[in-house]
């Protein structure tokens, strides 16, 4: 009996997962059609013993037909819940049937002979049986959990069954609260490639509660393939009651409004990242045209740097030299050794007459181990320029602590920007020592380990570039060493010409008259960077947390309308980051005006 059982259920296993099979309609005189059915409505007609049914007056071959046992009716289950919209699935992990009404959860165990109707038990021969290997389910049974009406016609031996999808309502008693209404539509009918989409909600709720949540499928904010998109809809309202999907299919037709590669240069704000993939980035972005320029050095400010050694490892000068006039004091330093130190700068009057030094501009973080931070604020408090009149008078021979920064521990670091004038010559003494004194001068010159230090007779640079009328997206590169040269100059206590090599503490002002319409980005191609970036007098920050890469995409700097009267860039590559950094310019034309 148990092979018997189990050849049995294999059978019915198959059934279930069989397809229905669907011929097509016969003539108006084949077909037998109910005037009365509506598409709210489901009508079938059923013959005994008989392949063939129709559903909805369209003529169907169904693989179980209808028979009668013990004189009563007995229906195709999967067909006939097909044809009602009832779930009938056989569920393999607990071997049963699995069926649902409105209101009944049916499990039917071909096994153990049991029918499970919310919980409840009743005996499977009383409402189902196995016939050639098919579930049929007792008619008078089926219709009463399913809501439907049917007919028996002896004469014809034919079987009439009428449901009604009546809709559910949306309140419920038992809560004295309504489910909310997902709804929503397009401001148009179709869209084309990649413009984007305007969704037009619609959901309510009858309580007046309002919509708490929101869950779409399928929703984009744009598309960029031809085609029929269905997207659904589900809300919640504040009492956590769900509504019924809602469904509609949005139609993009083949004409093309934006590519993949222009939607978000176009349609996200200043500020955001374009996230893209490395084949996209190399075949768009990667080697771009150059926007001409004409580069002009700009003399009158003589630059220090004192980026060398990077790191120290021991107390001493770390660099010294005798300027006068307009000087701009760079210093990028982290403590090496294994104790607290001091940094500062030494002023030494190398006249016979008092020197007054006055200091117009600073930028200056206190000690960090975060590199790639202090050289972006450093550098942003630098571009902000913020009004400033420092004065300090050394008299004739005397040496002052121009600045002094608190200590630092292993590991910390300083950035610091200074633009200062002197009405005389002084010796500036860039030092790492416990104590701050005109005896530190007394210290070793620290030796040269490979980074970037010199006195440097240019600070600041002009480029003045045509972004009036180009046409396809260009770039300028900052930081290469070729198409941006590194400005040389000279190292007195190595007695060697020098480069500055990434042109740190060197001011880039790049100018444009009447700018067209474009976007403007930055792309790390160097590697980590971190740093703020000046555009008509706003700062910018290259990210506003974090660092960048090229892996990361590009991040947009500005827009402009077409209408400015000039676009004026002011930057300073920040200690920490690498070169070179591509600006890309970006021609932007009218389609996002034109949109409705």
């Amino acid at each position: 009996m148990k092979r018997i059982k189990k050849e049995l259920a294999l059978l019915l296993v198959v059934s279930l997962l069989m397809s229905i099979m669907w011929v097509s309609p016969g003539t108006a005189a084949e077909q037998e059609k109910n005037p009365l059915a509506s598409a709210s409505t489901t009508y079938v007609l059923l013959y005994i013993d008989k392949a063939e049914a129709f559903l909805n007056g369209t003529q169907v071959t169904l693989d179980a037909p209808a028979t009668i046992i013990k004189d009563k009716m007995y229906v195709p289950a999967k067909f006939l819940g097909d044809a009602l919209g009832m779930k009938v699935e056989w569920n393999d992990a607990t071997r049963q049937i699995e069926m649902e009404t409105p209101g009944y959860e049916i499990m039917l165990d071909i096994d153990n002979k049991s029918v499970w109707i919310n919980g409840y038990w009743m005996a499977f021969d009383d409402v189902a049986a196995i016939v050639n290997g098919r579930l049929m389910i007792k008619l008078t049974w089926l219709a009463d959990y399913m809501g439907a009406k049917y007919t028996y016609n002896n004469e014809l031996r034919r079987v009439e069954v009428l449901h009604v999808n009546a809709p559910q309502g949306l309140y419920d008693p038992n809560t004295s609260n309504s489910k909310p209404v997902a709804k929503f539509t397009f401001a148009k009918q179709t869209y084309k490639i990649g413009e984007p989409i305007k969704f037009v909600d619609l959901s309510y709720d009858p309580d007046a509660e309002g919509i708490a949540k929101f869950e779409w499928k399928g929703k984009e904010d744009a598309y960029f393939q031809a085609g029929t998109y269905p997207i659904t809809l589900t809300v919640w309202d504040s009492n956590g009651n769900k509504s019924e999907p809602y469904t509609r299919n949005l139609v993009i037709s083949k004409e093309t409004f934006l590519s993949a590669v222009e939607y978000p240069i176009y349609m996200k704000p200043v500020g955001s990242f374009i996230k893209t993939n490395w084949s996209t980035l190399w075949s768009h972005f990667w080697e771009l045209p150059e926007l001409p320029k004409t580069a002009t050095e700009v003399p009158g400010r003589t630059l220090l740097v004192s980026d060398s050694p990077e790191e120290f490892y021991e107390q001493g000068i770390l660099y010294q030299d005798e300027v006068e006039g307009k000087v701009r004091l760079y210093a990028d330093h982290i403590n090496g050794t294994k104790e607290k130190v001091s940094f500062a700068i030494l002023a030494k009057n190398m006249t016979d007459k008092p020197v007054t030094i006055k200091t117009t501009n600073k930028g200056e973080v206190w000690p960090s181990v975060y590199a790639n931070l202090i050289g972006s604020e450093a550098t942003v408090d630098f571009l902000l320029g913020d009004p400033l009149n420092e004065t300090m008078t050394i008299p004739a021979g005397q040496t002052f602590t121009y600045k002094q920064m608190p200590d630092f521990y292993p590991a910390q670091g300083v950035n610091l920007f200074y633009d200062l004038e002197t009405d005389g010559k002084v010796q500036f003494s860039f030092i790492a020592a416990k104590d701050v004194s005109q005896k530190a001068l007394a210290l070793p010159k620290l030796a040269f380990s490979g980074h970037v230090r010199g006195t440097f007779p240019v600070s600041e640079v002009k480029w003045n570039i045509d972004a009036s009328s180009f046409t396809t997206p260009s770039r300028l590169i900052l930081g290469d060493g070729i198409k941006d040269p590194f400005l040389p100059g000279y190292d007195p206590q190595r007695k060697a010409e020098v480069k500055n090599d990434g042109n740190y503490g060197v001011i880039y002002k790049i100018h444009a008259d009447k700018p067209r319409k474009m976007a403007i980005m930055i792309l790390a191609k160097g590697g980590v960077f971190k740093g703020p970036i000046k555009i008509n007098g706003d700062i910018r920050l290259i990210p506003e947390s974090g660092v960048i890469t090229a892996f990361d995409g590009m991040q947009i700097l500005a827009k402009t309308t077409g209408k400015e009267e000039s676009l004026d860039i002011e930057f300073s590559p920040p200690a920490g980051s690498a070169f070179p950094v591509d600006l890309i310019f970006y021609p932007l034309d009218d389609r996002m005006d034109q949109q409705p």
